[in-house]
């Protein structure tokens, strides 16, 4: 019969300790609300005394309430020369008043007897009195096995006494940690046998890190050898290179695991929602190649690819993207064919399969500019623009007469940029002056002056990204390059790209496809 898995995320106290992150005590909460929404078992806060934010979180989490998810405060065991009574670090544990506690101790005699500086013996007793001093204050207590499977590869008799003592001690459930991240497949396996074989009557866990690139696969294989407690973070964010990916953890179970299932609780719907959304708070780049959750995850690029998933998505897809709410993509590129570009082109609604000599020549233009360094993987408004200008459905909404950009500098030494334009709108004239904090601000500035009186809705499009791209550095300062706009006004994002030897006039290319491709798309005359 199939059995429930755990899910222990630790993206707020593990996840924290990556490189970059550097959460505030109101992003953790947010974060904690999220996973909780999403239907977590438990929520790693952090370590209480370790810095003032954590006990601040912990302060503010206990008087929350949380619908699905239990807080643990996690930190060590007690200090080799200290009572458990008495011990500063489990004290703080248990002001931290969560309803879990989770606490590392030494499975590795290396670590005892090099980090702890103390007896195998008084490590056992360590282990025993912290748990047993903690569940007499009624906590459920999680036991991680810091660096079991080294401290196994190196004395097996004894790593296998460090859980006995904390099965002893009352802990509710033993986890077995790759805190090294150094452990491969078949060791993982071997290991977790010999545990199982030595029938300790709590439920066993896994913990790894991802310093061999192995780590969502060594918790697979744990899931599937009986550890039904796994412990990870949201985009595999850890210290060094990081922990466990819960996002790819997550649905690999669901969908591919049929004697393990999850509670009904996980919104597997909300995944790729989650993952953005912890990308954004710890304000990193999202990780676009991610399975399941990324951009790339379901972008199909060769056009043998597009041609097979327009008949049947599976031939290229081993889940369909909607059920962890991500999409198919298809990319445009000087490797699409022709389907390719049928399918993007039905995307944004036009139907181009009754029209072959259209459709031969936009794949030939399109190999062309890519050729000469453009760029529509991620452009979709310079495609669409490009559509319409092959097909006879363009509308020039301005024509450019002259164009000025003038930089210059006080004596002070501040530079200031000015962009004089003349452009010819609806039959009119235009001549604006504007300036700006550099050259393209100043020119984007004195475009959209010109043509905001007759367009008003370019008064929404808001600047998501911008940026440069050289194609050919060994030309130095002479080099090509390729400016890329992301923008969005409320309603879609859309991209735009130039290319140019002349950073201004690759940034006015992709400043005249953003503007005309958000007029095309409302129909604006």
């Amino acid at each position: 019969m199939p059995q429930t898995l755990t899910i222990y995320d630790t993206t707020l106290r593990d996840g924290n300790q990556s490189e970059g992150i550097s959460y505030s005590v109101e992003d953790k909460i947010r974060i904690a609300q999220r996973l909780d929404e999403f239907g977590m078992d438990y929520i790693e806060g952090g370590w209480p005394g370790s810095n003032p934010k954590d006990m601040q979180f912990f302060k503010r989490a206990r008087k929350m309430h949380w619908h699905n998810a239990k807080i643990a405060a996690f930190g060590s065991t007690r200090r080799k020369d200290a009572r458990a009574a008495k011990d500063d670090n489990l004290r703080l544990l248990l002001e931290a008043e969560t309803p879990v506690v989770t606490i590392f101790g030494k499975s590795w005699d290396l670590h005892v007897t090099e980090g702890l500086r103390t007896t195998e013996k008084k490590n056992l007793d360590i282990i025993y009195e912290s748990v047993a001093y903690l569940k007499d204050q009624g906590k459920e207590v999680i036991y991680d096995a810091e660096h079991f499977f080294d401290g196994f590869k190196s004395n097996l008799d004894y790593a296998i006494q460090t859980l006995e003592a904390a099965c002893k001690g009352g802990a509710d459930c033993l986890v077995l940690c790759d805190t090294n991240g150094g452990v491969l497949l078949h060791e993982i396996s071997e290991i977790i046998d010999a545990v199982l074989d030595a029938g300790f009557a709590v439920p066993l866990g896994i913990h790894t890190h991802n310093d061999s690139d192995v780590a969502v696969a060594n918790s697979i294989l744990a899931i599937q050898r009986g550890l039904l407690h796994v412990q990870g973070t949201i985009n595999g964010y850890g210290e060094r290179c990081g922990n466990a990916n819960l996002c790819s953890i997550i649905p690999n179970v669901a969908f591919k695991l049929q004697d393990v299932f999850l509670a009904d609780k996980v919104k597997l719907v909300e995944l790729t929602t989650l993952s953005r959304y912890i990308s954004e708070v710890a304000n990193l780049p999202h990780r676009e190649e991610s399975p399941y959750v990324g951009n790339s995850a379901f972008a199909h690029k060769g056009g043998i690819h597009v041609s097979a998933i327009r008949r049947n998505r599976l031939t290229y897809e081993h889940v369909d993207p909607a059920r962890i709410g991500n999409h198919q993509r298809v990319l445009i590129s000087d490797q699409s064919g022709q389907s390719n570009i049928l399918q993007k082109a039905e995307e944004m609604g036009h139907n181009l399969s009754g029209n072959g000599a259209e459709l031969k020549e936009i794949v030939n233009k399109l190999k062309e500019l890519e050729h000469l360094g453009y760029q529509f993987e991620d452009a979709d408004g310079s495609f669409e623009v490009l559509i319409h200008k092959t097909t006879g459905n363009f509308k020039d909404y301005f024509e450019l007469k002259s164009a000025r950009v003038i930089i210059f500098k006080y004596e002070e030494g501040t530079l200031h940029s000015e962009a004089v334009l003349r452009l010819l709108v609806k039959d009119q004239m235009q001549h604006t002056v504007a300036e700006g904090h550099g050259p393209v601000d100043a020119l984007d500035k004195a475009l959209r002056k010109a043509l905001e009186p007759f367009y008003p809705s370019l008064k929404e499009i808001r600047l998501i990204d911008y940026k440069v791209r050289v194609l050919d550095s060994k030309q130095g300062t002479g080099a090509k390059v390729r400016v890329s706009i992301e923008s969005e006004d409320g309603k879609m994002t859309w991209g735009t790209v130039g290319v140019s030897e002349n950073i201004i006039e690759a940034s006015w290319q992709a400043l005249v496809d953003r503007i005309t491709y958000k007029l095309m798309r409302e129909g604006d005359i």
